[in-house]
């Protein structure tokens, strides 16, 4: 018995584009996201009260969404970055289903498209 072994195919232009397009898109949503927190705006601030796990805890989300959103777009970086996002989207969506009242589809949304990146 013999196995042939072959290279697996290139991406094609519309897959690459495609996956850039993607990774734009969620680094302008995790940079407006750790923005608001890193600012303190204040719906965040009540978020994370309402979490109660501390306002130090929305600053490191904040740092941890902007890095993630500015390493998408790093090409070396951008699977690394899109794995940390969905281990951080999936805190939220846990944070939204036990704890918070709001629906929590937004965040998983947000994790399987980072997770389709990484």
């Amino acid at each position: 018995m013999s196995v042939t072994l072959t290279a697996s195919p290139a991406p094609t232009r519309a897959r690459t584009v495609s996956a850039w397009a993607l990774q734009g898109l969620l680094a302008l949503v995790f940079l407006a996201a750790g923005g608001a927190k890193l600012t303190g705006a204040p719906m965040m601030v009540q978020v994370y009260d309402l979490i109660g796990v501390g306002q130090w805890f929305r600053i490191v989300t904040g740092l941890v969404e902007v890095a993630g959103a500015v390493a998408l777009l790093i090409p070396g970086f951008a699977g690394l970055a899109a794995l940390w996002l969905a281990a951080t989207m999936v805190g939220a969506v846990i944070a939204h289903l036990v704890v918070l009242p709001t629906p929590a589809a937004p965040a998983a949304v947000l994790l399987v498209l980072t997770a389709t990146l990484a």
